[in-house]
């Protein structure tokens, strides 16, 4: 973790040695990062938890929210992806996140998304959407043979006292 003394915030890089992504179909995952304020910590990933095994990592902050990040295999939902796939052959925003807006939040994301983006980043294609309820963002792309979904979340008062920080975190999302 990188922290920058001047700004207060640090940037997170998935290890490249960290191990993960066993199994048929899974291949290495590759790195992402991410940016949070000091405060944010890591928290344990058991495979006990909700989303299981596809949980890569978890941040968390009690008075600010926390994060989650799901790397799930394309294989999951299509054998005809390849191992190169991109968030634009899943599909268009409106089905990915009516696909897997279910696994964050843990029901169907109708009438809860308030807002859509599409941005590119060094020639990535990112989704970004926000939800409510429950309070959520999540910014979804795909790299290899895997798509990334990275969750910031928060209850009410934590949504209203640190939306920014929260969206800051949620636009620094990326595959490396």
């Amino acid at each position: 973790m990188i922290l920058s003394k001047k700004t207060g915030w640090r940037t997170y890089r998935r290890p490249d040695e960290k191990s993960g992504g066993h199994g048929v179909g899974w291949s290495p995952i590759i790195p992402y990062s991410f940016a949070v304020p000091e405060g944010w910590e890591e928290v344990p990933v058991s495979i006990a938890d909700l989303g299981g095994t596809e949980i890569d990592l978890r941040f968390a902050n009690s008075k600010e929210g926390r994060l989650f990040i799901i790397v799930a295999p394309v294989l999951r939902f299509s054998d005809t992806l390849g191992d190169d796939v991109t968030i634009e052959k899943i599909g268009p925003p409106e089905k990915v996140i009516s696909a897997f807006g279910p696994e964050v939040i843990g029901e169907n994301v109708e009438g809860k998304v308030l807002s859509m983006q599409v941005a590119e980043h060094m020639g990535r294609t990112y989704y970004q959407f926000e939800l409510e309820p429950p309070h959520v963002l999540i910014t979804a792309t795909a790299a290899g043979n895997r798509l990334y979904l990275f969750n910031v979340t928060a209850n009410g008062l934590q949504w209203k006292k640190h939306y920014n920080d929260l969206k800051r975190i949620s636009d620094s999302f990326r595959v490396v």
